[in-house]
């Protein structure tokens, strides 16, 4: 059996670098092997993967020399970045940059980059409606990792752009979830009006990123799109009805209302929102959920995945 090429995953032990490690390691008899590389491989999941096959590996974003041996030697590579490590974009871009320098140094053969839109042609910084971020964002960890693309690009690695959707994990632990009325009814209340909210579960990002790799250069230079299912809040509420075994109204918030929220990030967070709501055609159209399954054949529905975690109302 040839030997096994290496995928360097940054956030090993997060959602979704987690993702495409277990995948990887779910294939003992594939063509991959896990690199995980995290801050702390004496975590628990640190140690997890490594009893499950992966090597673990020590790895900062804020330490270049750092990464470029984590990637030394590998074929692939999966990056990602936390925004809401810090909620600072310049810090994300200062690491994505740091990321794609190591990976262009090391000769990485294909990396996928967990990217995002620019918000700001819907949302324009001089629009006095929305608020304004560092005097230069609209939905800061959408618009730098944007931004941030062209750091891949100048550096000549080999790139995948890859944009995921909403987690559906986000219900839960945004709290998007329904909420009991002072009346008993169960509410579900998302700025979204009448239209369709893109989502994926965050496996399954892991999942589709392992469908890209399997295919060689093919998705090399090219921006994917990725979403599990595009749902109204109509059908975001029947599903929780039928999960719940009661009925759940949809009462959609305005995007100010969501902004006035006492909950941490709710003005950037309904930024977001509106954004979806603006661009709903593009955003959506640009996510192909045949090609997604294609992919990924196990790729959840909002349903499939509320039955295996079942999600509370408050």
């Amino acid at each position: 059996m040839p030997e096994r090429k290496i995928i360097a995953v940054v956030g090993a032990t997060g959602a979704q670098g987690g993702g495409l490690a277990r995948a990887i390691l779910a294939e003992p008899e594939g063509e991959f092997a896990v690199r995980a590389l995290t801050r702390d491989p004496a975590s628990v999941k640190a140690k997890e993967l490594a009893d499950a096959g992966a090597e673990v590996v020590a790895a900062d974003l804020d330490d270049e020399a750092g990464m470029r041996a984590a990637f030394d030697g590998a074929h692939g590579a999966y990056l990602v970045t936390n925004y809401w490590a810090d909620m600072s974009a310049e810090h994300e871009m200062a690491q994505a940059a740091t990321g794609a320098r190591a990976a262009k140094a090391a000769g990485v053969r294909h990396l996928i980059w967990s990217t995002l839109e620019d918000t700001r042609a819907y949302l324009p910084l001089d629009d006095p409606s929305t608020p304004v971020f560092d005097g230069k964002y609209s939905v800061p960890h959408f618009d730098a990792k944007a931004e941030a693309d062209r750091f891949f690009a100048e550096a000549g690695v080999p790139t995948t752009y890859l944009r995921p959707s909403m987690y559906w994990e986000a219900f839960d632990n945004f709290g998007f979830v329904p909420r009991r009325a002072e009346d008993g009814e169960l509410v579900l209340s998302l700025p979204m009006g009448d239209r369709k909210l893109a989502g994926i579960a965050a496996v399954d990002i892991g999942r589709t990123a392992l469908g890209i790799l399997k295919r060689g250069d093919e998705f090399v230079g090219r921006t994917v799109g990725i979403a599990g299912e595009h749902l109204t809040g109509e059908e975001f509420a029947a599903a929780f009805s039928d999960s719940y075994g009661e009925p759940v109204a949809y009462r959609p918030l305005t995007f100010d209302e969501f902004r006035a929220q006492d909950v941490p990030a709710a003005a950037e967070v309904g930024n977001m929102f509106e954004y979806y709501y603006l661009a709903e055609a593009e955003f959506t159209g640009s996510r192909d959920v045949a090609l997604v399954r294609s992919l990924n054949p196990q790729l959840q529905t909002f349903r499939t995945w509320l039955r295996n975690h079942p999600v509370p109302a408050q």
